[in-house]
C-alpha cells in the first residue's frame, strides 16, 4: 500500500455516522480508495459491477480455447463493398424486396446498424435462414449471448434484429429492403467473433478530460468527435486541391535544423546522436526553407504539415500545431487576400454541404464568407481609438514613448515589454475585438513583420509593412504579406529584431538566408493559415483539443502508464485507471469533501480551508481528508 492509500485508509475503517449523507460520502470516498488501490477503474463510463463483467468476459473467453483473434480470410467469391457505394447501389429496392442472386460482404461498426465512416447499414440475421454447418439453434443462442456491443464479428448475412447489441462487423448476404424500408443485407451465415471487445462499451461520454483520455471510446461513441476529425481531413484536402489547381506544388521541408527560423517563438530543442555536439531545433515555421525553393526556381509551391513552439498551451494555443503556407512570384498584397477570400467561401460551401449530409452532428459556422471583407489601418485604427498620434516607431526613444501611453491608460504592460509586444498589446484591445466578422487587419508597423516588404504609409508618415492579418471571431486565421527581397533591408530588420529579443526568444540573425537572397528572389507573396483554428471555427469547436485526434499536449503526455490487476485464474488484465491521473480522484475527494464539510462545519473540530491551503495540489485534500475523518464526531 503506498503513502497515498496509508493516508486514506486508516480514517476510513475508524470512523462511522449515522447521517444518511454521511454514509452516501463514505461510501464514494470508499470507491476512490479502491481506485488508488488497483482494484477499480476511474471513469465516468465504469463502475464496479462493468469492471466485474469486464474480468468475467474476460477470463471465459480466455479459458473458451477458441482463437479469439483470427486472421481475416479473404473470400474472391464474395464481393466486398463500402456502406456508402452500397446504398447507392440498391437503394432502388422497394420494401420486401432481396436481390437473391447477389453476394456482397459489408464491413464496419454496428451500434444498431453497421457503421463505417459514419455511413449506417441494417443487417439482419434471423436463425430459420442461416445456413452452413454453424447454422443450429443451439448455436445460434450461445452467439447471441457471446455477442457484446464492440465486438469485431465477420458475417455471412441476414443480421441480428434491432436491438442495442453493438459490434464491428462484417456482414457477407443478399441485399434487402424491409417491409418498413429500411435498406438492409440479409446474412446467410453465423456471424464469426475476430476480436472482443474486453470493456462495457459506453454509451456516451461527457467529462471532457475522460473522453480525450479515452480518445478511441470517445469517437465510437460521441459522433460529434468522429465528425469533427471527418471534417478536418476533408478541409485539409479541398485546400490542398484549391491550390493545385491553381499550379502551385505541395512540397516537404525540414523539421529539424541548427535554428528554428521563420517565426519570433521559443523552440524545442534537441540533439542527434549523429552530431552530439551540435544544437538542434524543431522548426518553429518552414517559411525560410519555402522561399529558398521560390529562389530555386520553383515559383509557387505550398506545404501542409507541423510546427512547434515551445510555449503557451489555452484553448486556442498548442505547441504542436498544424499550418498550410503557400509562396507564389509575382503576386501582391490585394491578390492574396483575394485568394484567401475565395478560398473560404468555397470551404464554407463544401463544410455546410457535408453537415447537411453525413457530418449531421456538426452546426453550420455561422459566418457570412459573401460579403468582401472589412479591412482595418492599424496605425490609424488605434490612434483613432486612443485619441491620439502614436510616436515615431522607427525612433529609437519609440519603446519609452509608448510605455508612457500605457502608463497614461493604466493598460497592462505585457511581459518582457519590447516594442513589439506593446504594439501587439495594443492591437489586442483595441483591434481583434472589432473583428467578429471576418476583417482584415492591414499595414503593421515595420518592426511587427521583419519578413515582410515595408514602405512609408502617406496617410500616417510611419514605416509599415506590406502585411494583412485575418481576423474572424476576435481571431487571427491567416497571416500574409509581401515578401522582403532585398538582402540589404533584410539585414537591417534582422539586426533590429534582434535588439527587440525577450528572454524567451531566439531571434539570431539566419546568415545562410541572407546568403541566399543574394541570388535574387523575386517579388513574391506569402500566405500562412493555422488548420487548427480554421477547422475549429468551421466546427465551431471551443477548445483547440477538440479539433485534434487525441487532444493538446497536455492530453497526450497525461496518457501514462495503465496498471494490471490479476484475474482468479491468474490471467492479467488491464485497468483502465492511469497512474499520471491520480489527482483527478484526489481532487474530486477534496471537492466532495469540500461540499460536505460545508453543511456539517459544526460536528468538525478542524478548519478544512486551514488545512487544505497547507498542502500543495492533491497533497493539501488528502491531508485535510485525513484530519477531517480523524475529527469528525461519529455521533453526530
Amino acid at each position: 500500500m503506498n503513502s497515498l492509500q496509508q493516508c486514506l485508509r486508516p480514517p476510513l475503517r475508524i470512523v462511522r455516522s449515522r447521517s444518511a449523507a454521511a454514509t452516501a460520502f463514505y461510501r464514494r470516498i470508499n470507491n476512490i480508495a479502491k481506485v488508488l488501490e488497483g482494484t477499480q477503474a476511474y471513469a465516468n463510463y465504469d463502475t464496479p459491477k462493468a469492471a466485474d463483467a469486464s474480468r468475467t468476459r474476460t477470463e471465459a473467453l480466455l479459458t473458451s480455447g477458441r482463437d479469439l483473434y483470427p486472421r481475416f480470410p479473404p473470400n474472391a467469391a464474395v464481393k466486398t463493398m463500402q456502406h456508402k457505394a452500397f446504398r447507392v447501389a440498391f437503394d432502388h429496392l422497394t420494401p420486401g424486396q432481396t436481390v437473391a442472386d447477389t453476394d456482397l460482404y459489408l464491413q464496419g461498426l454496428a451500434f444498431v446498424d453497421l457503421a463505417e465512416n459514419g455511413q449506417f447499414v441494417q443487417g439482419i440475421c434471423v436463425q430459420s435462414t442461416l445456413t452452413g454447418p454453424d447454422s443450429s439453434q443451439s448455436q445460434f443462442r450461445h452467439f447471441l449471448r457471446q455477442i457484446r456491443r464492440g465486438d469485431i464479428y465477420s458475417m455471412t448475412s441476414k443480421f441480428l434484429p434491432r436491438t442495442s447489441n453493438s459490434l464491428i462487423a462484417g456482414i457477407k448476404g443478399k441485399p434487402h429492403r424491409t417491409k418498413r424500408g429500411q435498406l438492409s443485407i440479409m446474412a446467410t451465415e453465423l456471424p464469426r467473433m475476430l476480436s472482443p471487445c474486453l470493456h462495457p462499451l459506453p454509451t456516451q461520454l461527457q467529462d471532457p478530460e475522460t473522453r480525450i483520455r479515452h480518445r478511441h471510446v470517445d469517437l465510437q461513441v460521441n459522433p460529434r468527435a468522429a465528425d469533427t476529425l471527418r471534417l478536418r481531413s476533408t478541409v485539409i484536402a479541398h485546400i490542398r486541391r484549391f491550390l493545385e489547381s491553381r499550379g502551385y506544388l505541395e512540397v516537404q521541408t525540414p523539421i529539424l535544423a541548427n535554428s528554428a527560423g521563420g517565426a519570433v517563438a521559443r523552440p524545442f530543442s534537441t540533439s542527434a546522436i549523429e552530431f552530439p555536439d551540435r544544437h538542434i531545433e524543431l522548426r518553429t515555421a518552414p517559411e525560410l526553407w519555402l522561399k529558398r525553393l521560390v529562389l530555386g526556381g520553383f515559383e509557387r509551391i505550398f506545404e501542409l504539415g507541423p510546427c512547434f513552439r515551445n510555449e503557451g498551451l489555452d484553448t486556442i494555443h498548442n505547441p504542436e500545431f498544424t499550418t498550410c503556407e503557400f509562396y507564389a512570384a509575382y503576386k501582391n498584397l490585394d491578390e492574396l487576400m483575394i485568394i484567401t477570400e475565395q478560398l473560404l467561401i468555397r470551404l464554407a460551401q463544401a463544410t455546410d454541404d457535408l453537415m447537411q449530409g453525413p457530418l449531421k452532428s456538426l452546426q453550420h459556422c455561422g459566418i457570412n464568407f459573401a460579403t468582401r471583407f472589412r479591412h482595418l489601418e492599424f496605425i490609424q485604427e488605434i490612434e483613432s481609438a486612443m485619441n491620439l498620434k502614436l510616436p515615431d516607431l522607427t525612433h529609437q526613444d519609440a519603446e519609452a514613448e509608448v510605455t508612457k501611453i500605457f502608463q497614461q491608460r493604466d493598460i497592462r504592460l505585457p511581459e518582457s515589454p519590447t516594442l513589439p509586444r506593446l504594439l501587439d498589446r495594443l492591437s489586442a484591445k483595441y483591434l481583434e475585438p472589432l473583428c467578429q466578422d471576418p476583417t482584415w487587419i492591414i499595414h503593421h508597423p515595420e518592426c511587427l513583420a521583419p519578413l515582410s516588404k515595408s514602405f512609408v504609409d502617406p496617410a500616417t508618415q510611419q514605416r509599415v509593412s506590406a502585411r494583412a492579418e485575418l481576423f474572424i471571431n476576435g481571431k487571427e486565421l491567416v497571416n500574409t504579406y509581401e515578401e522582403e527581397n532585398s538582402p540589404f533591408e533584410q539585414r537591417r530588420k534582422f539586426e533590429e529584431q534582434v535588439k527587440y529579443r525577450g528572454d524567451a526568444d531566439r531571434t539570431d540573425i539566419d546568415e545562410n538566408y541572407l546568403q541566399a537572397l543574394e541570388w535574387g528572389l523575386p517579388p513574391t507573396g506569402g500566405w500562412g493559415c493555422g488548420i487548427d483554428r480554421l477547422i475549429m471555427m468551421l466546427s465551431r469547436a471551443d477548445r483547440i483539443s477538440d479539433v485534434l485526434p487525441f487532444g493538446n499536449l497536455r492530453n497526450v503526455v497525461s496518457l501514462g502508464r495503465i496498471r494490471r490487476a490479476t484475474g482468479s485464474n491468474g490471467v492479467k488484465l488491464s485497468s483502465t485507471f492511469h497512474e499520471t491521473t491520480a489527482r483527478g480522484p484526489i481532487v474530486f475527494i477534496g471537492k466532495a469533501l469540500e461540499d460536505f464539510w460545508l453543511s456539517r462545519k459544526r460536528h468538525c473540530a478542524v478548519d478544512f480551508e486551514h488545512q487544505k491551503g497547507r498542502g500543495r495540489g492533491s497533497r493539501g485534500y488528502l491531508k485535510a481528508l485525513y484530519i477531517f475523518h480523524a475529527s469528525m464526531d461519529p455521533r453526530k
